[in-house]
């Protein structure tokens, strides 16, 4: 197998890897936003929802942000495309809102995201 085809399966891979990732990172934040919601703020004070979602959200922000910095690796990204990535991993669902972003500027397709150079 030639080089070149091991790099695109790679980045492929990290491109599936980062944006399944970077959905499971906002649906649970909304989770635990939920959580929250009913632990302090409804009449039922229920910690249901802070106990699953904050260790489930906890793994995927982790998750994220790793996948963040492999993508910005193997995706060769602009430094503040990769620093926008992690930048984003701290608001609620801006994780989706940069991978939305990200797609739509080419900085998610293995081919064109090596010949970027600016952000």
């Amino acid at each position: 197998m030639p080089a070149t085809d091991a790099l695109t399966n790679r980045q492929r891979l990290v491109l599936r890897a980062f944006t399944t990732v970077a959905v499971v990172e906002a649906f649970t934040w909304v989770g635990l936003l939920t959580g929250m919601y009913f632990k302090y703020l409804a009449a039922d004070t229920t910690e249901v929802g802070v106990k699953v979602f904050g260790p489930l959200h906890g793994a995927a922000f982790v998750a994220y942000l790793v996948l963040s910095v492999l993508a910005w690796r193997v995706l060769r990204w602009h430094w503040l495309t990769g620093l926008a990535a992690l930048v984003c991993s701290v608001p609620p669902l801006f994780t989706v809102v940069f991978e939305v972003w990200a797609a739509r500027t080419g900085r998610l397709t293995p081919s064109r995201s090596r010949e970027r150079v600016l952000v």
